[in-house]
């Protein structure tokens, strides 16, 4: 499968850029513009998901939101840090997935479907054992229905950290990753410079209000003064992400669980998109062509900022680039991939093998 270069600095749309052929919109093109568009203003699509709560192996539990119509294949969504089925994204991939036949399932990440998790933990961008259980809970109940996977952010970053980590033996058939931070540190650290700042006091707002929130009458197993101080990712990560997930500190939790060194040991199609332009990441954390595997495409365009791609002729008349892309590239690897090489043809039901 063809892969584009690391374009960043040269080209930043590439080859595969004018496969797909991605433009920002004339009325949309900074990269604020792009990132703030869609949550702020867009209208987003009606969905009417079905909720199950999926109990974990270690007694915690998550949220599944899932299409109402029977689709002949699951596509899984990861949202963003601090996202849910909620988000602007999710939903319009939500809609656009079924208008495809496909049938979506938003996974919340642990404490972010409007229920606190059980356990004196949380979710972070390079745990994927929850992401590992769903794929093979789903394979279970139905050994013959293709799966697929989209991840956005941080979820991108742990789709492709699994899909890495599982090689050949992943029960997808494909993947998409939309504005993955492939270097947690260097995005730590973009977040710090410029209007990029506003994102991050957002974003830790937000992440704080729910410690609060899961925490309340209780004593947490971190320092309410530091993280109540934690002006920073990287301050953040050293008081709350790092102890409670068993890291040293924020430089290990980084070095251990961004995605990019597991890139070249995918093995299953997988679309990356990403921009030159995003806020939440520099242009040197990108991928280098060499770090991916044949069977990832990875699309830098020069605009798009994150998980925005919104292009169209006038603002009233808006069109969300990815929610055209993304099920388009997972209708062709999912219409003949039934016998892919990914997905075994026979599955295992109940220890019973089951003839797909």
């Amino acid at each position: 499968m063809k892969k584009s270069s690391n374009s960043c600095r040269a080209n930043p749309d590439g080859d595969s850029g004018r496969q797909s052929g991605f433009e920002a919109a004339w009325w949309c093109r900074g990269p604020h513009v792009q990132t703030l568009w869609a949550p702020l203003l867009r209208l987003r699509p009606r969905i009417h998901p079905r909720r199950e709560r999926l109990e974990l192996p270690d007694g915690d539990f998550i949220d599944l939101d899932w299409g109402i119509s029977q689709g002949k294949s699951i596509v899984i969504i990861l949202h963003g840090l601090e996202g849910s089925s909620g988000s602007h994204y999710a939903r319009g991939m939500f809609a656009a997935l079924q208008q495809r036949g496909m049938r979506p399932v938003v996974m919340h990440f642990r404490g972010c479907s409007g229920k606190p998790n059980r356990l004196a933990r949380g979710y972070h961008a390079g745990d994927t054992g929850d992401l590992e259980f769903l794929v093979r809970t789903l394979r279970e109940r139905d050994p013959c229905t293709p799966l697929a996977a989209i991840g956005y952010s941080l979820g991108g970053n742990v789709l492709l950290k699994w899909l890495g980590e599982s090689g050949a033996t992943t029960a997808l058939y494909a993947a998409a990753a939309v504005s993955v931070p492939f270097v947690l540190r260097d995005s730590a650290q973009q977040l710090n410079i410029g209007f990029s700042r506003l994102y991050r006091r957002y974003l830790l707002t937000g992440l704080k209000r729910t410690l609060r929130h899961k925490f309340h009458g209780m004593t947490p197993p971190f320092r309410a003064a530091d993280t109540a101080a934690a002006r920073t990712f990287q301050e953040f990560d050293d008081a709350v992400t790092a102890p409670l997930h068993g890291f040293r500190d924020a430089e290990h939790y980084y070095s251990s669980s961004s995605s990019r060194p597991y890139l070249r040991h995918i093995a299953i199609p997988t679309l990356v998109v990403h921009a030159a332009d995003d806020p939440f990441l520099s242009c040197a954390a990108i991928p280098a062509a060499h770090e991916l595997s044949a069977q990832v495409i990875l699309e830098v365009f020069a605009h798009g900022g994150h998980v925005g791609f919104i292009t169209g002729s006038w603002p009233w008349r808006p069109r969300f680039w990815l929610e055209d892309r993304i099920p388009g590239f997972l209708a062709q690897q999912l219409g003949p991939a039934t016998n892919h090489q990914a997905a075994p043809a026979v599955g295992m039901v109940n220890g019973q093998s089951a003839n797909c």
